[in-house]
């Protein structure tokens, strides 16, 4: 479990099949760190080896298609987050570091102190995303300022463009998505009538509804 609130940016340092090895220093202070979570860029992984100023990861072939991972080279910079401690503040949102699609570039365009990215996804996505609800964009948590048909808008203040590598995206570029969780298990639930499945389901979200599934 994560909280979208980047710890700091590493950088990655090789990349051979079915491992990545990243340099960092934040996220490597605790002392027992095999088999420890982080996100990087918003993708959860275990790390299997550490050192005082690197890990190693795991990775699938499976994470590499579906995420931006698979674009990354020797010297790619990447958002990295330690799941969060029980008795830490919760400055994000809910994270669970899996990756619900990508999406991509559309435009940054600044504005005052802030600086406007536009991300292009399908349809699939943009139903889970409402305005003023949270996204996570490369691990990083955000509020989705405006959502189109086929885009979304976030604003990146100055400390959200100097703590992570959202600026360094140019358009064109992939991005990792991952959508509010609890949008989804309700979806999920709404999909359940008589205890049998029905994806395609059309029933009406009631309080009636909520309250039986326990909202």
């Amino acid at each position: 479990m994560f909280t979208g609130i980047v710890e700091e940016i590493g950088t990655v340092l090789a990349l051979s099949a079915g491992k990545i090895t990243i340099k960092a220093s934040k996220v490597l202070e605790q002392k027992a760190l095999s088999g420890s979570s982080i996100a990087v860029n918003g993708v959860c992984l275990t790390v299997a080896a550490s050192s005082s100023d690197s890990f190693t990861a795991d990775i699938m072939p499976q994470t590499l298609r579906l995420t931006n991972l698979g674009k990354l080279s020797v010297g790619s910079k990447v958002n990295l987050e330690r799941a969060m401690a029980a008795d830490g503040r919760f400055g994000g949102h809910i994270v669970s570091g899996h990756i619900d699609g990508t999406g991509t570039v559309e435009s940054l365009t600044p504005e005052g102190n802030a600086v406007w990215l536009t991300v292009a996804c399908s349809a699939d996505l943009l139903r889970y995303i409402l305005p003023r609800g949270s996204i996570t964009i490369d691990g990083v948590s955000l509020t989705a300022a405006e959502v189109g048909d086929s885009y979304f808008k976030v604003s990146l203040i100055p400390h959200t463009r100097q703590e992570t590598t959202l600026l360094n995206h140019k358009v064109g570029d992939m991005v990792n998505l991952e959508a509010d969780v609890i949008g989804k298990y309700v979806e999920r639930l709404m999909s359940f009538e008589n205890n049998q499945a029905k994806p395609e389901s059309k029933k009406k979200l009631s309080y009636e509804f909520l309250a039986e599934n326990g909202f």
